[in-house]
């Protein structure tokens, strides 16, 4: 039981996390996991978890940061009710140590054996998790037992991202995600703080890499990367905009190599922006005295690779600059996150992203909060530019962003101009049909015909957003059949109008309805009455969604 002095140090969603893990655990669930932004107190929370354990505890981490942070955090909720100690290089942790803080890199299969001998191991916590799906995690979780049906343990593994970069999925290792909060709730309700972009276009061009990599990830090969982004025009560009726009904000810069890191550092120095390099393969002492420095106010810039995307706590961090280009949104949340936590006098963090020519989706602030990648903010805050964008997209449901730099207010002026019946039809029904299939944007395509002089027949072909068959053919308003593809729907429908005989079929043909402007006039009037019945049946339905989420 936990005393009520420690319980109510949590925070409200970390106290449902809490309750979450003990409520799966009951119902059976073993391997369990919890994803939480940055900067919600992850550690706070499985510290708390840790407090509650009737047995052992063990906590797998990845980095140096990451194993100091836990240890101070799980003394700091044990009070020293319980020994805590680090098994990692040449520490090792003595037979008193009820909680183990262990580095998952050091547990080769003889050094494991020899931790959990003798010990009644109940809670296994998994930090940063997202990592548990690589081979020789899994050896670490196997050697456990996590994965007996007689093991008699808890698996809870933390992270701020469920994706990875190479695409394999964590449902091999976890049954369940029992507790789960979005960086915007945290932002709505205080928690965290505003985020707050701009976004720099540079001269780059990124069109002649390729996506992905032999080993299946997603992402940019960073040799390949790095050789695209590391000039000199460019780092100039990257270190101009710190200068200019984080001012005196203490700045974390995301790099794709050690050189990249080292290169950005000096142009930043050579304008006066003092700023220094971290990465993976510092010596230890020298990455702790760094990242120590930098903490203390000098230098004002930090350039990393790697090393901070994960387990960095310095909650003055209130500049974010993205000089490294990526697809993955787990990366770029992680990298994001930096900036996120509270401290007093901080308002928000400022996000940069230096935008590269790319035919690629690559991620950004506003992408991260699920508007066009290429809308510029303009130093203005992420949440409210959502909002607005959401609204944009419940009024003009067809509206599509062409591709390009834009303001939101740009947008909101094309929106209200926006006319439904210039949408063009898909390129894949245009190519194999010569009736008049008119665009319903998002939603699907439709057609107006003759039956017969005077009998004016809907046929509408739509999305159900359904797995399978999810494209509909209605005639009238009456469902007829479902298809997997667009385009096998429109053939089939095709092939209905021309069994009606030669007036359907002539009616509906591309043109047809512009021989005559009373005819054509009345054709045009269906379209826009069929548009608003199908785009108002798409707000209604995201607006039962929305209530549903709120719930």
């Amino acid at each position: 039981m936990v005393p009520p002095s420690v319980e109510t140090q949590l925070r409200p969603y970390q106290r449902e996390a809490v309750a979450a893990v003990l409520g799966a655990r009951r119902r059976g669930i073993k391997r369990m996991l919890v994803c939480l932004p940055t900067g919600a107190g992850k550690t706070v929370i499985f510290a708390h978890l840790a407090r509650m354990a009737r047995r052992e505890v063990l906590v797998l981490a990845h980095r140096d940061e990451l194993l100091e942070q836990a240890r101070e955090k799980l003394e700091r909720a044990l009070q020293g009710e319980r020994v805590v100690a680090i098994e990692q290089g040449a520490r090792r942790a003595p037979a008193e140590a009820r909680v183990i803080v262990c580095s998952i890199r050091s547990l080769h299969e003889a050094r494991l054996a020899r931790v959990i001998s003798g010990r009644d191991i109940g809670l296994v916590i998994y930090d940063e998790c997202h990592h548990a799906a690589a081979e020789d995690n899994m050896r670490v979780l196997r050697q456990l037992g996590a994965f007996d049906a007689s093991w008699s343990g808890t698996l809870l593994g933390v992270t701020a991202t469920t994706e990875r970069g190479d695409g394999k999925g964590l449902d091999k290792v976890f049954e369940s995600i029992v507790y789960s909060r979005s960086l915007r709730a945290m932002i709505d309700d205080g928690f965290v703080v505003p985020l707050r972009g701009f976004r720099i276009a540079t001269a780059t061009d990124l069109n002649a890499l390729e996506a992905g990599d032999r080993r299946g990830a997603e992402d940019f090969s960073e040799q390949d990367l790095a050789e695209a982004v590391d000039i000199e025009e460019r780092n100039a560009l990257v270190a101009r905009s710190i200068q200019e726009l984080a001012r005196d904000r203490r700045s974390i810069v995301f790099c794709v190599n050690v050189k990249h890191a080292q290169h950005l550092a000096r142009a930043l120095n050579a304008i006066g922006v003092r700023a220094a390099t971290v990465h993976g393969a510092m010596p230890s002492e020298l990455r702790a005295k760094t990242l120590a420095d930098f903490r203390a106010g000098v230098p004002q810039a930090l350039t990393n690779v790697g090393v901070l995307t994960e387990g960095f706590d310095d909650p003055e961090v209130s500049c974010i600059a993205m000089a490294r280009p990526t697809r993955s949104q787990a990366l770029y949340a992680q990298c994001v996150g930096r900036g996120t936590r509270l401290y007093p006098g901080k308002s928000n963090c400022l996000v940069l992203d230096f935008v590269d020519i790319s035919s690629l989706s690559l991620c950004t602030l506003p992408s991260l909060f699920g508007m066009p990648r290429d809308l510029d903010l303009q130093g203005e805050d992420v949440r409210e530019a959502s909002r607005i964008w959401e609204q944009i997209a419940f009024d003009y449901p067809g509206f599509e962003v062409e591709a390009g730099a834009l303001t939101l207010r740009e947008i909101q002026d094309r929106a209200a101009a926006f006319d439904p019946l210039t949408l063009r039809v898909n390129e894949g029904v245009r190519a194999i049909s010569h009736n008049a299939w008119f665009s319903l944007g998002r939603f699907g395509v439709g057609i107006h015909f003759e039956r017969r002089p005077g009998r004016i027949v809907e046929m509408l072909v739509l999305s159900t957003r359904s797995r399978g068959r999810s494209w509909e053919v209605s005639v009238d308003g009456v469902a007829k059949a479902r298809f997997s593809r667009m385009e096998d729907a429109v053939e089939a429908a095709d092939f209905e109008i021309r069994k009606l005989g030669r007036h359907a079929a002539s009616s509906a043909r591309d043109g047809a309805d512009r021989r005559d402007h009373a005819h054509h006039a009345r054709f045009e009037a269906l379209r826009l009455e069929a548009w608003n019945r199908v785009a108002g049946h798409g707000r209604k339905r995201s607006q039962t969604a929305a209530s549903a989420d709120a719930e």
